[in-house]
C-alpha cells in the first residue's frame, strides 16, 4: 500500500453551483466582464471570508471554493480531512475603477490573523492557513510589497512573523453550493473571523 493511499479521490467532475451570487446576483462562474479583476484570499473559515468581500463596494461577485492541493474537484467533508493539501479560499471578482487590488488587500489583512500558520483562531488545520492567491505578475509584487510592509507594524506590535503564503493561483474548484454566500443565507451562521486590530495605513 502506497503512502499516498489514503488520500481521497475527489470527483472527475466540477461541482455544481447556483449561476449567480446568492447576494449581488452577478455571476459567480465564469464568463465575467473583460474590464473586471479576480484574486483568490484564504484567510481562515471561508464562510466569514467571503462576507468580508461581498460587502466591499466595486466586488462583482464572490464565491468559495479550495485551492493548493492534490485532489481534483474536493469536496468540503474531503479537505476536511486535511489530506488532500487544499485550503479553503474565497475567489473575488472586482471592478479595479472602483476598488483597487491594495484596497482589497487592506480587507485581506485586517480581517483576520496572519501569524498563525495552519489554523486560524479555533480552526485548525491546513485549509485554514492565510494565503495570497495572484492571477499576474502585477499582483505578485504588490502582495509582497504589502506583506513586507505589514509585518513590521505586526512585529513592532510585538507580534511574530507573518506565514501568509503569497503564491501564483492553481486551479480553483468550487465548494458545494451550500457553502456558497453561507453567511447571507444564514445570518446567524459561524463565523470565527478575528483581526489582529492593527491597521495596515
Amino acid at each position: 500500500m502506497s503512502e499516498n493511499s489514503n488520500i481521497p479521490s475527489g470527483d472527475n467532475t466540477p461541482m455544481k453551483v447556483s449561476k449567480n451570487h446568492f447576494v449581488t446576483e452577478n455571476p459567480i462562474t465564469p464568463p465575467f466582464p473583460p474590464d473586471l479583476q479576480q484574486i483568490i484570499f484564504g484567510l481562515g473559515c471561508f464562510w466569514g471570508a467571503e462576507r468580508k468581500f461581498w460587502q466591499q463596494p466595486g466586488v462583482f461577485s464572490t464565491a468559495v471554493g479550495f485551492l493548493g492541493g492534490t485532489t481534483q474537484h474536493p469536496s468540503y467533508d474531503e479537505v476536511c480531512t486535511g489530506l488532500t493539501g487544499h485550503n479553503e479560499v474565497v475567489k473575488i471578482i472586482f471592478d479595479p475603477t472602483l476598488i483597487t487590488f491594495q484596497q482589497l488587500l487592506i480587507v485581506f489583512w485586517e480581517s483576520h490573523n496572519p501569524t498563525q500558520g495552519m489554523r486560524q483562531g479555533n480552526d485548525m488545520g491546513t485549509q485554514y492557513r492565510s494565503g495570497i492567491y495572484t492571477i499576474n505578475d502585477d499582483q505578485q509584487k504588490i502582495a509582497l510589497k504589502s506583506k513586507e510592509q505589514y509585518q513590521k507594524k505586526l512585529l513592532a506590535a510585538g507580534l511574530n512573523k507573518i506565514t501568509t503564503e503569497i503564491i501564483a493561483a492553481t486551479e480553483f474548484y468550487y465548494a458545494e453550493n451550500y457553502h456558497q454566500q453561507y453567511l447571507a443565507k444564514n445570518p446567524q451562521g459561524y463565523c470565527g473571523l478575528r483581526g489582529v486590530d492593527i491597521p495596515v495605513t
